[in-house]
């Protein structure tokens, strides 16, 4: 299997490194989050110049048409330099469960042009991270579709103009059958929004309806596959995401120990940090390795795809959360502090494990995918 990237792949990956470094200096990261929205909006405008919003469009939708690959050389990069932007949720999610419908046609141009945001509410409190859990129910009635419910995770969904909704249209809540996806805008009558920040700097939304009128996504009964295959290549990108985040812990970790001086020589020198160091780069190329694996497999059947996708989930959720903490503890009682990096890439392997449910609801997914 070859884990290589092409050369026009390495130069996307490339451009993501420019980018990340002219843009999103650690140094300048509190500063960042905490910027007026304009701010934001101004960086997504770039990254939209700079095509990266197309990307993983379909040429037949807009976009460029970019596959799996290219996806994960752009997320590698994002992060690397943890830039917090809702690039998965609005650039890959979103249209890969709007691909080819006529009802998303014209948010799929505004997407790739930066010119909105959007979001999957796919989640309820009391479904888990299971995706066929759905209580929120959709109605047709003689002037469309009504929608009444609750999403208990939307993710990036503070600043979305577009939310794009899972609803039970027939059936019982646990049944696969029965399940359309409708897209609403923000301001629409009966959509409560609640906004939170969570602690990785990622903006998130909690989503309430009442006689939402919503605008069926293609058909009414039948949306789950496509929902577990858009939600299967959103996990991949933040897979690759997550890989570039260890790298850059360990990259910070490595420069810290050559350099801190005890007893007079660098603690670098002293052979159980050697050990450790290695350790976290282990388990890094572990996760690079489940990474590239999960995204390679993103074309095959529901099966196969369900398996490498969960697997490199909980691998890669596992080796991150643990480089994250080892890059915390080698930098010593500073390493918790907001003004150093590494606390922050652990924060964030902290929330992409949580993301589409944790590692141990994606073993559990995994052993029950018949082999």
């Amino acid at each position: 299997m070859d884990f290589s990237y092409s050369d026009e792949q390495q130069m996307l990956r490339d451009s993501v490194d420019r980018y990340g470094a002219e843009n999103w200096a650690a140094s300048d990261r509190l500063k960042i989050l905490a910027a007026a929205p304009e701010a934001a909006k101004r960086r997504w405008a770039e990254m939209a110049d700079l095509g990266w919003l197309m990307l993983p469009i379909a040429e037949a939708d807009g976009g460029l048409g970019g596959g799996p690959a290219e996806v994960m050389a752009v997320m590698e990069g994002i992060g690397r330099h943890l830039i917090t932007v809702p690039y998965v949720s609005c650039c890959v999610l979103v249209p890969a469960l709007l691909a080819g419908s006529e009802a998303g046609a014209e948010l799929l141009a505004r997407l790739a042009a930066g010119e909105a945001l959007a979001a999957a509410g796919l989640i309820e409190a009391d479904g888990g991270y299971d995706l066929h859990r759905v209580a929120t129910r959709a109605e047709q009635g003689p002037e469309g579709w009504r929608l009444w419910g609750a999403k208990a995770h939307v993710e990036d969904g503070a600043d979305a103009d577009w939310f794009l909704v899972s609803a039970r249209t027939a059936g019982g809540t646990d049944e696969r059958d029965g399940i359309g996806l409708f897209l609403l805008p923000r301001a629409a009558d009966g959509l409560t929004v609640e906004t939170f920040r969570a602690i990785d700097g990622h903006r998130h939304a909690r989503l309430t309806l009442e006689n939402v009128a919503g605008l069926l996504v293609d058909d009414a009964e039948s949306a789950l596959p496509v929902i577990e295959a858009a939600v299967d290549r959103a996990i991949a990108a933040q897979l690759a995401e997550a890989v570039g985040s260890m790298e850059a812990a360990s990259d910070a970790t490595l420069d810290y120990i050559r350099t801190r001086q005890q007893f007079g020589v660098a603690i670098g020198s002293f052979q159980v940090l050697q050990h450790r160091m290695v350790d976290m780069i282990i388990a890094g190329e572990e996760a690079r390795s489940m990474a590239y694996h999960a995204t390679l497999n993103l074309q095959r059947d529901a099966a196969e795809r369900g398996r490498a996708v969960a697997a490199g989930k909980v691998r890669v959720s596992e080796s991150g959360i643990y480089v994250g903490q080892q890059a915390v503890q080698l930098h010593g009682g500073v390493g918790i502090s907001e003004e150093l990096i590494v606390s922050h890439h652990l924060r964030r392997q902290m929330m992409l494990n949580l993301a589409f449910g944790p590692a141990e609801h994606h073993r559990a997914r995994f052993a029950a995918i018949p082999a």
